[in-house]
């Protein structure tokens, strides 16, 4: 600046550098100002720039890591009193997605801080590889385990996700066609008058069956995954495409009972994380058999989805999208993690580029609103998810499965646009 100002004094007269030197001020700071306020994220010639997240995740992860060793239990949110709440230990259906996302950290970086750390967290729940009272089994064993697998080939893994799969496929009633989701002798599900419930998050525990298939060369596994994915594909979805959160059997028969919700708006409304769900797993249940049903399905509710979010002006799905008070309403971090983490895998499979959709998702969660600065939110990613509104949990808070998705659409991305 002294240098400019220097050359043009010896140019110009006194009485006109005063005017020139305040011109030069101005553009000067308006430039800065223009710096401060670009996205450092998004690069124009190669787009969001994922490495520079996924460090500053790693950053945030590294953090929490260190607090979770230091209780030996594992994070899963903050409650109302604004103290780090953790996964229950006796079981929790989200302690897979922490393990699950220190794997992803050491796929990235081949740092051995994050492998070590991800075995010493997935094994504080192994023993739940024989729980048979839940269908949870899917998310928990494939998002930690399963992850693990495909990087170490470890072979204790493998038994561990076979363990967990032949589990899982205990609650499968063949005359209904389904896994069941949820007991219902105790617990809020007993007053709701349910035989057999079956959510559509239920669509997430398939991938650890068509993985233990693999890994066994036995059918028995993706047969019930493609049965359960067609009885859902038949009595989950509207006429737009939209699906009901819980569809109830009649466990003798195989007829349906009844067609609510347990976590969305009303019974007829969208809940959003459960569009988001079906989107995931119907692109999996393609992965796994190449099924044009299936996939046309996933780009159905994908179609159904990006619609909705255009209603909102980041473009972020509302909790639910028949909500009452919309625009007025709270958005869920975690169903748009879990909505880009399934389109970047959708694309792949796509006539139709959800590029753009990808982007303009990705980078709303990585803006300061949504996205936490190093050390604050209790060393949280992702900012503003919903767990429950009607069951008034976890509202407005962060959520590690939020976390993970966001962490793997990273990955994601990185892989199939900045290789």
């Amino acid at each position: 600046m002294n240098a400019i100002k220097t050359f043009f004094k010896t140019l110009l007269p006194s009485k006109h550098f005063f005017q020139l030197s305040c011109l030069l001020f101005v553009f000067i700071c308006g430039c800065t100002e223009q710096n401060v306020k670009k996205n450092p994220i998004h690069n124009e010639s190669k787009g969001l720039d994922a490495e520079y997240l996924l460090k500053h995740a790693a950053g945030q992860l590294d953090l929490l890591k260190e607090v979770a060793f230091k209780e030996n239990r594992i994070p899963r949110t903050v409650g109302k009193d604004g103290k780090l709440h953790w996964a229950n230990p006796k079981f929790d259906w989200t302690e897979g997605f922490f393990p699950g996302s220190l794997w992803y950290m050491y796929k990235t970086t081949h740092d051995n801080k994050w492998k070590d750390a991800a075995e010493s967290f997935q094994s504080m729940f192994e023993s739940h590889k024989y729980y048979t009272s839940n269908h949870d089994l899917g998310f928990i064993f494939n998002t930690s385990y399963a992850n693990g697998y495909e990087i170490t080939k470890n072979e204790y893994f493998k038994d561990v996700m076979i363990i967990a799969a032949d589990s899982l496929i205990t609650r499968f009633n063949p005359k209904v066609g389904c896994i069941k989701s949820w007991d219902t002798d105790k617990g809020w599900q007993a007053e709701r008058n349910w035989d057999f419930p079956v959510i559509i998050d239920n669509m997430m525990n398939l991938e650890l069956l068509f993985k233990a298939s693999q890994l066994t060369k036995n059918s028995k596994y993706k047969d019930i995954a493609i049965q359960h994915a067609n009885t859902t594909l038949k009595n989950h979805f509207r006429d737009n495409h939209s699906s009901f959160h819980v569809v109830d059997y009649d466990a003798v028969s195989g007829t349906v009972r009844a067609k609510e919700t347990a976590q969305g708006f009303a019974n007829n409304s969208a809940w959003a994380r459960g569009q988001a769900w079906g989107l995931y797993g119907y692109t999996v249940c393609y992965r796994y058999t190449k099924d044009i049903r299936f996939l046309e399905k996933a780009q159905h509710i994908a179609n159904f989805i990006l619609e909705k979010n255009k209603l909102q002006r980041e473009k972020l799905p509302f909790w639910d999208y028949n909500a009452s008070n919309i625009p007025n309403e709270p958005v869920d971090v975690s169903a748009a993690a879990i909505t880009v983490s399934a389109l970047l895998e959708l694309d792949s499979y796509s006539d139709n580029s959800y590029k753009m959709e990808i982007e303009q998702l990705l980078h709303a969660l990585s803006t300061e609103k949504y996205l936490s600065k190093i050390g604050d939110n209790h060393n949280f990613i992702l900012k503003h998810s919903i767990g429950s509104i009607p069951h008034d949990n976890e509202i407005d808070v962060p959520l590690n499965y939020a976390d993970y998705y966001y962490i793997e659409a990273l990955v994601r991305y990185k892989q199939k646009y900045q290789k």
